[in-house]
């Protein structure tokens, strides 16, 4: 870039990667071992970057980095100018032949609706030179939406019910009712179907607001104009069979969320009508994906996809 007074400066690209890095780890330690480096390298890379742009990108404290003003207007740009760079590297390996790069994929704490693993194999083992990074997020699905729009995921996994919001595309890729999961001896154990007005002030265990579970089961009461107690939130699926197994409250799961969680001591039964875990694929509409991502998105869509899925934009509000 030209500085006012003509003289070339220029910003390596190694400076735009760390900046983001810091950017979305929140954590100069964090970012350094995503990126395998020492500290202190790190921490020049993020000085120079700034004496040539000529600003603080961050607010440091002891606590927490934040992004400085100047820092979050930096953010954007530097990842369009990073995923160019990603677009021109995907043209000259596409025109050698061969998919390279990097994927970054947003995955819920539970997602044995889908084999994603075995898809996952089957994707590296025909793109071996593809570096696929998951991650989760504590906010759940409705981070993992987020960090799809702000380009810090190329796709996610999610379960929000309803719309999702402009700038994403979602297809559903799976679905199954929640069951009501109570201890053996709670007076709607021994019901083979359980009426949803007859949970009205009913005590819950249940995940985080933002988790796809969570978020179906809210909606859904909402609609009916019922009211649930939420005794305790957890952010792990056997934590919440234990707590339901030692009378906390009910929760609502299902068969792929109990799978080897020790819900075989619970009752698990249907409830009408019942709250749905729907799995998503979310991709971004915003930007181009990358060779390697698009191939991942193509093989996922292929696999799992539901045929001619009523499209999610089109299912009430996110």
């Amino acid at each position: 870039m030209t500085c006012m007074n003509g003289r070339e400066r220029d910003v390596e690209l190694r400076h735009l990667e760390h900046f983001v890095a810091v950017a979305e780890e929140g954590s100069f330690t964090r970012a350094a071992a995503r990126l395998h480096l020492v500290q202190s390298t790190l921490s020049v890379s993020i000085r120079s970057l700034e004496r040539e742009l000529g600003g603080k990108l961050f607010d440091r404290s002891t606590r927490q980095v934040e992004l400085s003003d100047a820092g979050r207007a930096l953010l954007a740009e530097a990842r369009t100018a990073l995923a160019a760079v990603d677009a021109a590297r995907d043209a000259v390996a596409a025109a050698q032949g061969g998919v390279r790069g990097t994927v970054r994929v947003g995955i819920m704490q539970s997602l044995a609706l889908i084999d994603l693993a075995t898809t996952l194999t089957r994707y590296h083992r025909e793109r071996p030179q593809v570096q696929i990074i998951p991650s989760t997020a504590p906010g759940g699905s409705a981070e993992l939406v987020t960090r799809v729009l702000d380009g810090s995921l190329d796709l996610a996994f999610t379960a929000l019910p309803g719309r999702y919001p402009a700038g994403v595309t979602a297809r559903l890729l799976a679905s199954e009712p929640l069951l009501l999961a109570c201890r053996e001896d709670h007076p709607l154990a021994g019901r083979p179907a359980i009426p949803l007005a007859d949970l009205d002030g009913e005590r819950f265990v249940d995940f985080p607001t933002g988790w796809g579970t969570r978020a179906s089961v809210d909606r859904l009461f909402t609609q009916t104009g019922l009211r649930r107690e939420i005794a305790v939130e957890v952010t792990d699926i056997p934590t919440a069979v234990d707590l339901v197994r030692a009378g906390f409250g009910c929760a609502f799961l299902s068969a792929s969320l109990t799978s080897g969680s020790r819900a075989d001591a619970l009752a698990l039964r249907p409830v009408q009508p019942a709250p749905r875990f729907e799995v998503s694929l979310v991709t971004s509409t915003e930007r181009r994906p990358s060779a390697a991502a698009k191939a991942l998105v193509d093989l996922v869509l292929t696999t799992h996809a539901v045929p001619d899925p009523v499209p999610l934009t089109e299912r009430g509000s996110f």
